[in-house]
């Protein structure tokens, strides 16, 4: 870290690989790094493996743990019951915990800001909610939400009007569409919508079918 303009590193691993993960987490706290752990997908995974993960990194170097949406299929009532889970372990053992949304059903900012009411404190955000898909929580809400002297709107808004806007007019897609909403409901990987999405298509009906059939294949 000494070396480095970076402060933070972060390592996103599915739940299975909570073992390799805690590898490389070791690895960069001992280059002198703050280290979260993001797990994915955590939406299709059972208590018990959530439980057994989280055990393993309390008892790790990690910082902070992450919450992830990673099918943006989370409702505020479903994050909060996570959000609680997380908290209670790893507030037990001196960790963080923080939350990272994806907007497939229009929730991200609802998802962050609930979460952030029962203690998560890590909010991941972007302007002008740009990320993959369906993209995430948009700064610029999470910002004006959180009325704190110490953040300020103005800045973002200024990216948003210098360079994200340039981004969509150049043919960067990103933000809700109905492709990203029907994976969302269906607690599956955006990759079917995102091709949809890059095809421009827009036979809703066929593609609900379509991705019925991938899911129950």
């Amino acid at each position: 870290k000494s070396e480095s303009v970076i402060d933070l590193v972060r390592v996103a691993c599915y739940i299975h690989q909570i073992p390799a993960a805690i590898e490389m987490i070791e690895h960069f706290k001992g280059l002198g790094y703050e280290v979260s752990c993001n797990i994915m997908a955590i939406s299709q995974a059972s208590t018990e493996q959530i439980d057994e993960a989280l055990n393993m990194l309390c008892e790790s170097s990690v910082d902070i743990i992450y919450l992830v949406d990673s099918y943006g299929s989370l409702y505020p009532e479903n994050a909060a019951k996570l959000a609680q889970k997380y908290l209670d372990k790893a507030e037990a053992a001196g960790k963080k915990v923080g939350f990272h949304a994806h907007n497939n059903q229009n929730l991200a900012f609802a998802n962050t800001i609930e979460t952030m009411s029962y203690g998560v404190s890590y909010l991941d955000a972007t302007a002008m909610g740009m990320g993959r898909g369906a993209g995430n929580c948009a700064m610029e809400l999470l910002l004006g939400f959180l009325k704190n002297p110490k953040y300020q709107v103005a800045p973002i808004l200024k990216i948003i009007e210098e360079y994200t806007h340039k981004f969509k007019a150049e043919g960067v897609k990103w933000g809700y569409d109905i492709p990203y909403l029907l994976t969302g409901q269906y607690n599956t990987h955006p990759r079917p919508a995102i091709q949809f999405v890059k095809e421009d298509r827009q036979d809703y009906y066929k593609f609900s079918n379509e991705l019925y059939d991938i899911i129950n294949s």
